[in-house]
């Protein structure tokens, strides 16, 4: 298959979803076909479409495809059947917030659309492609607002991120990619160092892919590098996403971060995170209220096919970590970069307002 120009792991196409099969990537660029709920669901929880924005996208499409096999025309029975709709998408990734937000605006604009259920179910339909559309806007504004932010040196910069939260993780642009993007478009960037990102190694599968497609240098490191490059002084500033962030700034992202960021404080290097207000859950007050997802064993205990510990070990497999507020330089918005601690003053309005 011809690869795209332009990324879009989420298509609407033809009263179906083709969703870009992360999960083949690099190896071979495939899409999925998805017309049911049930597959949907499945594809985000399997990690066929993964990142928060893109999840969110994909659950906001899950609604509609759920919608339509709702088999009533009566509006109080269809929304209650709506609402099992929406618990069989959460149920999916508890970590992602952009999941939850994306199925509770998709259930406030059932209730609040005025007209028959044929008519509820079209205004669905444009209600997600609305959702996709504002991500795809709202990524490349927070690539705006990332360069920006970054330090202004007379060189080009040298970023590190961690993870993949490019095009594939969200509408088409990337959060913290988009950053990255804004970055090489505007001339101000050297080089972006991957970490590879165990378990399930989505900067060495996913974020060189990116780069390589559009011709962003790019260096792949593993996770236990990530110190060594910044006491070596090869790293100027580091950009991940978030999956979820709390009102004070505390934020989930794939685990790794947290280390990553403890390693930017000691060399004294900034650490931004770039996520959408809607990744903020203003109704958390910090980080340790934030369910972590834990994962397969199986993705801990081998590479691919190949088992890389004996039999008998125990496992433990959390999918995310929690960066605390005072590590993180900057969160870069649509809206622009706002200390941690400013979170709730700057954008909880905007954010009540979103909802």
């Amino acid at each position: 298959m011809l690869l795209p120009h332009q990324i879009y792991p989420v298509i609407w196409q033809d009263q179906h979803v083709l969703l870009v099969d992360q999960t083949r990537l690099p190896a071979e660029y495939a899409v999925v076909e998805v017309r049911r709920l049930e597959d949907m669901a499945q594809a985000i929880k399997t990690m066929i479409v993964r990142g928060a924005p893109a999840i969110g996208v994909a659950a906001a499409y899950g609604m509609y495809l759920g919608a339509q096999e709702i088999e009533t025309s009566d509006r109080e029975q269809f929304l209650t059947a709506l609402e099992q709709v929406a618990r069989t998408l959460e149920r999916t990734r508890p970590t992602a917030v952009n999941l939850f937000w994306a199925i509770a605006r998709m259930l406030k604009t059932a209730r609040q659309t005025v007209g028959s259920v044929d008519y509820l179910k079209q205004v669905l339909l444009e209600t997600a492609q609305a959702i996709q559309a504002e991500d795809l806007q709202t990524c490349q504004a927070i690539g705006a607002a990332g360069l920006q932010a970054l330090p202004k040196t007379p060189d080009q910069l040298r970023l590190l991120t961690h993870c993949n939260a490019g095009a594939l993780a969200t509408a088409g642009y990337g959060t913290a990619l988009g950053v990255v993007r804004s970055a090489w478009q505007a001339g101000r960037l050297a080089r972006v160092y991957a970490d590879e990102t165990r378990p399930r190694l989505q900067g060495a599968r996913l974020t060189t892919w990116e780069c390589v497609h559009e011709g962003i240098p790019v260096t792949l490191i593993t996770d236990n590098m990530a110190a060594h490059c910044m006491q070596k002084g090869l790293i100027d500033a580091v950009v991940v996403g978030a999956d979820r962030i709390a009102a004070n700034g505390d934020t989930a992202n794939k685990i790794g971060t947290y280390a990553v960021a403890l390693a930017a404080r000691a060399h004294n290097i900034p650490f931004f995170v770039a996520a959408p207000v809607a990744t903020i859950d203003f109704d958390l007050a910090d980080g340790s209220q934030i369910p972590i997802e834990e994962r397969d064993s199986e993705e801990v205990c081998q590479i691919g096919e190949t088992r890389i510990c004996p039999p008998g070990v125990a496992f433990y497999n959390p999918a995310f970590d929690v960066t605390p507020a005072a590590l993180i330089t900057a969160i870069v918005t649509e809206h622009g970069a706002f200390n941690p601690a400013e979170l709730e003053a700057q954008l909880h309005d905007l954010h009540v307002a979103n909802a």
